[in-house]
């Protein structure tokens, strides 16, 4: 039975720490081949576009040079870790020509020893290890892939535990002693985690040729131990040549032993230890840094690729690993000696070779079968919650309640699993069919950053650059969209992609009143629309017969997105003029009625002195089809999936609103009304993509004159990033005094548009961003 500390309990319970022990900061490192569309190890070198992968932060390459690997950062929320892993396998797996990210453990289709091409990281250093690792292990075992999973308690509540446990020794010393015990209790109970992540019981017959010749054949191509569950956690898996013992009774005999096996040559580096939990200083594998300032986190290394989860290991399982960890903190503290650790190999041996029926073997000859020991741990794990009741008790007991029926149905085991259903199917095929699935999911929503799909679409194509080229990111808060990019000692803070610090606040203050903005364009010669500002209803309302019969737009002085916004063509009435000032009055203290410009309209980005591209934004409508009201011909466009709200999606969706109601009556229409087949009805005047508009890409169309024009306003109010909307009458002529009008800058504008556009080329606005914060 699975003994637990009652003393520790008890000191979490007196202190109400036992929320506070259910958090943490989370972390993954996971290793994926990359293959061509045969399911064979690809030739290609790492792809280019991550930049340098001694220095990526998140993306580098393992042993060979066709092995990816994905790295997040420390989070704080084993959410937000599976969130950035998934963000980071589309966003590579996007980028990959032609090649799929292999989904398994196990590796794809091997070739000649000679042409499996080990990592060239042009590092003396790094080479010389991979070099080292092909000659002591061969090249094939190296290429076995899996998941890193890393964890640390956070920093309060570890604080508040030390002050509460009256300890007289250091609190790094406390720290050190928390980890070791967590440590020695993972290795002693590592094959219950195996047995629950194991998922490569099959592998090629390109393998390894003495696996091929002790194994039976399940498959035309593949291969396997009759109830192996993880040929990597096994003995022709990933692990050194023979048992390593390191003590972890403390850090100091931990580091110490670690420096004699390095010393004695049995080891070239640290990092060739391949136990299946390591200490760790976020200096990485730096010895005399962990042994002066202690340990930083834990790092389990026997977790598999699960090929049947797209990001080789599911939200779930993170939860189940993470309470796993909570329960062994909690266990009664027994060492682990020599002969510990050889009982713990010994069942970690046999749970990988005999499945969970197998022998677990316990002190001074105890024998018992897995399944049973198994059902004891996580019986205990259950005992734990009851006791410790934290606030998502339901949530986590539902977890153990599916691992436990794991256990005890073992067919529905991660490997039984893959193992029957690779009874019938060739090995490559079998793992390329999902490969191929995964990348399609990947490609079908491939703006969005994935696991960040609340944040406006402008600030995902932003993050998704600076993932690309090693700029590391920090959300500094999601719902203002506001983060923080850092490329070595430069730290850039940036709101809603184009905020930035290179625009200065009283250009933005210019930029936002549209009073000023329409003076400093007008002393630079630039056209700008004539009009009025009105401060109140009734003031504005007053003046409706000076207006009546012109054609005018009414819009809030200071806003954004074409919010508020009404344009009167044609005949209106005091009511419309009325309702269009209330919503005008609804946005802003103020509000302008400006001259109608007839023309159509363009937005111009410019960024850093250069129009990077130019949309012709063309107002929500729908097309008629004899059959359908224009209201369900509305519904019918919405269901794009690159339409949504919030600017998180390329286009926004049409709404129906008391503004297009208005814009219908004043065409003699209402929403029921079927539109003639191939008739266009337009639902609003304004054109913004914000308002339901469909964007049109014209940069290689728009002649150099009107882009100088943009490129001089822009300069007119000292402006890095600024969005510029013109009125033009004809792009076919060049700009003179009377064919164009800037209507507005804006001083936050979306990118997104740009580049996702209804129609036309992905002008990298992005990519331009970047260029200009960090050169």
């Amino acid at each position: 039975m699975m003994k637990l500390d009652r003393d520790l309990i008890s000191l979490l319970l007196e202190h109400g720490l036992q929320e506070d022990l259910f958090q943490g900061n989370f972390g993954l490192e996971k290793e994926h081949i990359r293959v061509d569309a045969e399911g064979r190890i690809a030739r290609t070198p790492h792809p280019a576009v991550f930049g340098n992968r001694l220095e990526h932060p998140y993306i580098r390459t393992d042993f060979a040079e066709s092995q990816i690997e994905l790295i997040t950062p420390a989070l704080p929320s084993i959410e937000e870790a599976y969130q950035f892993l998934g963000a980071l396998h589309d966003l590579v797996a996007l980028e990959l020509k032609d090649e799929y990210l292999w989904p398994s453990s196990n590796p794809p289709i091997l070739p000649a020893d000679e042409e499996i091409h080990i990592a060239a990281m042009k590092d003396l250093v790094e080479d010389g290890y991979r070099q080292h690792l092909a000659a002591r292990y061969g090249k094939r075992k190296q290429l076995l892939s899996g998941i890193h999973y890393n964890f640390s308690f956070r920093e309060e509540f570890l604080k508040r535990l030390y002050e509460g446990s009256g300890e007289t020794y250091s609190y790094q010393e406390f720290i050190n002693n928390l980890y070791l015990r967590i440590a020695r209790n993972t290795l002693k109970h590592r094959w219950l985690l195996i047995y629950l992540t194991g998922a490569s019981p099959v592998f090629h017959k390109t393998y390894l040729e003495r696996c091929v010749e002790l194994n039976e054949r399940i498959s035309e191509d593949s291969y396997s131990f009759p109830k192996m569950n993880s040929l990597r956690n096994s003995v022709y898996g990933y692990r050194n040549h023979k048992p390593l013992y390191v003590s972890l009774e403390s850090l100091e005999a931990y580091v110490q032993d670690l420096f004699a096996l390095v010393k004695s040559g049995e080891l070239i580096d640290v990092r060739e230890y391949y136990s299946c939990v390591r200490l760790k200083t976020v200096r990485g594998h730096d010895l005399r840094s962990l042994l002066q300032e202690g340990v930083d986190y834990l790092e389990l290394r026997m977790i598999d690729l699960n090929p049947l989860d797209k990001y080789g290991i599911s939200l779930e399982m993170m939860q189940l690993i993470h309470l796993f960890l909570v329960s062994m903190m909690l266990l009664e503290d027994d060492s682990l000696d020599r002969n510990e650790q050889q009982l713990a190999d010994l069942n970690h041996d046999s749970l990988v070779m005999n499945g969970i029926m197998g022998t677990w073997y316990g002190a001074e000859g105890e024998q018992a079968v897995l399944q049973d020991k198994a059902l004891e741990l996580l019986e205990g794990m259950d005992r734990l919650l009851q006791i410790i009741r934290p606030r998502e008790e339901e949530r986590l007991r539902r977890l153990l309640s599916q691992a436990r029926l794991t256990v005890q149905q073992p067919e529905q085991s991660i490997a039984e699993v893959l193992r029957s259903q690779m009874q019938e199917t060739p090995y490559a095929d079998y793992h390329m069919e999902l490969a191929k699935q995964y990348a399609e999911q990947s490609r079908s929503r491939s703006y969005n950053l994935s696991g960040y799909e609340d944040l406006e679409l402008s600030t995902q194509l932003l993050l998704k650059a600076a993932i690309k080229r090693g700029i590391s990111i920090d959300i500094l808060d999601r719902r203002d969209n506001f983060v923080m990019l850092r490329k070595g000692d430069r730290i850039e803070y940036v709101k809603q992609a184009t905020k930035t610090s290179l625009d200065s606040y009283s250009t933005v203050l210019m930029m936002e009143n549209k009073v000023v903005t329409k003076k400093v364009l007008g002393r630079q010669g630039i056209r700008v629309p004539a009009g009025q500002e009105y401060r109140s209803i009734d003031e504005a309302a007053a003046d409706y017969g000076k207006y009546r019969g012109r054609p005018i737009v009414i819009k809030p002085k200071s806003t954004n997105f074409g919010i508020g916004i009404t344009i009167f063509k044609d005949e209106y009435s005091a009511d419309d003029y009325r309702k269009a000032l209330e919503l005008a009055f609804e946005y802003d203290a103020s509000v302008l009625l400006e001259e109608y410009i007839a023309g159509k309209e363009y937005r111009f980005l410019v960024m850093g002195g250069e129009v990077v591209g130019v949309l012709h934004r063309v107002p929500a409508n729908v097309t008629g089809d004899g059959k359908h009201t224009i209201a369900e011909l509305i519904d019918q466009k919405n269901r794009d999936p690159r339409r949504g709200t919030g600017h998180r999606t390329p286009l926004e969706r049409i709404q129906l609103g008391e503004v297009e109601r208005m814009f219908l009556q004043q065409q003699g229409r209402t929403p029921e009304d079927v539109p003639a087949a191939g008739e266009v009805v337009y639902l609003r005047e304004n054109s913004n993509i914000s308002t339901g508009g469909d964007s049109i890409d014209y940069t290689d169309e728009m002649p150099s004159s009107y882009k100088e024009i943009a490129v001089r306003a822009v300069e007119a109010v000292g402006a890095v990033f600024c969005g510029v909307d013109m009125i033009i009458e004809d792009i076919a002529k060049d700009a003179n005094e009377r064919n164009y009008c800037i209507i507005e800058l804006n001083f936050n504008p979306a990118i997104h548009m740009h580049c996702y556009p209804y129609k036309g080329k992905n002008r990298r606005a992005e990519e331009r961003i970047l260029d200009l914060l960090f050169g």
